[in-house]
């Protein structure tokens, strides 16, 4: 019985071996992929496809977001600032007048520069370039919670309808909307 035993034992230690043989690049692999942090900076067309919603809620309707012209950041701890344009196409002419984007932040912002500079809280907003160089940003259900200046940008080489680049100035990034743009940055 003893020798049936060590056979077993023998067999036994084999799988093991083998087993872990199997799983160990596995593990190691997991824990590189969970070290490894995605860098900091403008989102990727791909990362935007899996963070962004197909359709928001704004004004007591749902519209589908314009993925071809949306933008965002992604912080160094992982937060997120995402802005799309969406088909306001239901909503009516005073609606669509001021709201032409979704603006997804994770993190408190800054927006404009200088003395008309603004702070956001995190949250769900519509946002839209109006007239008078402004961008405003609404709440929910489109109430205006603040507006700051808008700037024109004749040196913008190819403009699109909705883009996030990064600026000169570390941690500091343009929402534009063909060559208007406001900047944001992260609020302290």
């Amino acid at each position: 019985m003893s020798e049936m035993a060590a056979t077993r034992r023998t067999k036994l230690a084999g799988i093991v071996a083998i087993s872990l043989s199997l799983l160990t690049p596995c593990m190691a692999q997991q824990k590189e992929s969970a070290t490894t942090a995605k860098p900091a900076g403008i989102l990727k067309p791909a990362d935007l496809a899996t963070l962004m919603p197909d359709q928001v809620f704004f004004r007591g309707q749902s519209a589908t977001v314009q993925m071809r012209n949306s933008g965002g950041v992604r912080y160094a701890d992982g937060m997120f600032t995402l802005a799309a344009l969406v088909d306001t196409s239901g909503y009516s002419s005073g609606i669509q007048q001021r709201y032409q984007a979704y603006l997804i932040t994770e993190v408190p912002l800054e927006l404009g520069e200088g003395s008309d500079a603004r702070k956001l809280a995190p949250g769900a907003y519509g946002v839209g370039f109006i007239q008078n160089d402004r961008f405003i940003v609404m709440d929910l259900g489109a109430h205006e919670l603040l507006s700051v200046g808008s700037h024109h940008d004749a040196e913008m080489h190819r403009p699109t309808p909705l883009q996030v680049l990064e600026t000169p100035i570390a941690e500091t990034y343009r929402i534009y909307a063909g060559r208007l743009f406001v900047t944001m940055r992260r609020a302290k």
